[in-house]
């Protein structure tokens, strides 16, 4: 096995890492917490086909969204060349309760860009 592939099958163990703590502080701390302490300073998430661009952006978008529950693990991690970016892909399950309470959960597929911002990783497109 090369240095190489070593290196970013390591790198994938991180990703994965970061992933799960991303998805426990959503459930602990809240959406609004989680989307913004794992925002890269110039992150994007897209959301009902609209673009909210910017950290500040984020938090305010995110501000009183909170779920029920929203869980997602990636099943595919690839890492660039030299290991300062990678995207993860799966399947999440978010539930939340309508206005007359009733409960919905929607199911989809999530993609998550990812690179080392001050030598952490930090999401830059969700």
């Amino acid at each position: 096995m090369s240095e190489k592939t070593t290196n970013k099958e390591s790198i994938r163990e991180e990703i994965m890492q970061v992933e799960k703590e991303f998805a426990d502080m959503v459930a602990r701390e809240g959406m609004e917490k989680a989307f913004t302490h794992f925002a890269a300073s110039n992150a994007s998430l897209m959301r009902n086909n609209e673009l909210i661009e910017g950290k500040e952006a984020i938090k305010k978008y995110m501000k009183g969204k909170d779920a029920k529950g929203l869980s997602w693990k990636p099943t595919y991690i690839d890492v660039a060349e030299a290991g300062d970016m990678a995207y993860t892909y799966g399947y999440y399950t978010f539930t939340f309760e309508d206005q007359d309470g009733n409960e919905i959960a929607n199911s989809g597929v999530f993609h998550t860009v990812w690179k080392k911002e001050n030598g952490k990783w930090k999401y830059v497109y969700d």
